[in-house]
């Protein structure tokens, strides 16, 4: 049974991600930060494995890949928000937010892919954003951070395939998890009139996806960037 890791997956997409893989027939570890109870909650639902590690910890980073002895996908799903003006963002959270979401999926991969390598087989999908395409105000670091990561896939990609290693990324628009807990309702129902099949996205629309770049049928499909954003207007 082939193994895939899925960072950030006690909830949201993670969570999402780890059911849809473990149906396909993966085995899933669920890498968590804080939510220890629902990580091993779902690592028993799904009968895998929570691994509690800070992606933004290069050495923990190392850690977690020598208990997994090794995977053969990696979902790099971990990631923060910052809502704001630049002006009003302090250093420590401009630090800690590309140490996370820019700096975890560096650490992951380069965690990952010795052993895809050796395997000379494996597949990494990075979750970017609609906002790393376009851009948006008042969520510039975050706009920045998932741009970077477009970048990433991009160059990893060149870098891994001729170990035939796929490496993608994909580009949610408006989602409903906790991500967005910090709108109004009104904020929210202006991303519906903005999305033009008129709702919100779920975590499972965006784990049916990252299931299908995982798969044999993506077999041909790398350093792209797939939206998933019911054409949203930015």
């Amino acid at each position: 049974m082939k193994t895939a890791l899925i960072t950030g997956s006690s909830r949201g997409i993670g969570a999402a991600t780890a059911r849809a893989l473990a149906m396909d027939g993966w085995r899933v570890i669920i890498n968590y930060l804080n939510s220890r109870e629902k990580a091993e909650a779902l690592a028993a639902e799904l009968g895998g494995e929570a691994i509690r590690c800070d992606v933004a910890d290069a050495a923990a980073v190392r850690a977690m890949f020598e208990r997994t002895g090794g995977v053969d996908a990696l979902v790099s799903n971990a990631g923060i928000a910052w809502s704001g003006l630049l002006t009003d963002m302090g250093d420590a959270e401009l630090d800690r937010l590309m140490r996370v979401n820019l700096g975890g999926a560096f650490n992951c991969c380069r965690a990952a892919a010795p052993y895809m390598v050796r395997q000379k087989a494996g597949a990494i999908v990075c979750v970017s954003s609609i906002l790393g395409v376009y851009g948006g105000s008042c969520e510039t670091a975050y706009s920045a951070s998932k741009a970077g990561l477009i970048g990433f896939v991009k160059a990893l990609a060149k870098e891994l395939g001729p170990s035939g290693i796929r490496v993608n990324a994909v580009a949610p628009g408006s989602i409903d998890t906790d991500m967005l807990s910090c709108f109004t309702a009104e904020e929210k129902a202006g991303m519906v009139e903005n999305t033009y099949l008129g709702r919100l996205g779920r975590p499972e629309d965006i784990a049916g996806t990252i299931s299908f770049l995982l798969s044999d049928r993506a077999g041909f499909i790398t350093g792209q960037v797939l939206g998933v954003d019911g054409a949203m207007v930015i």
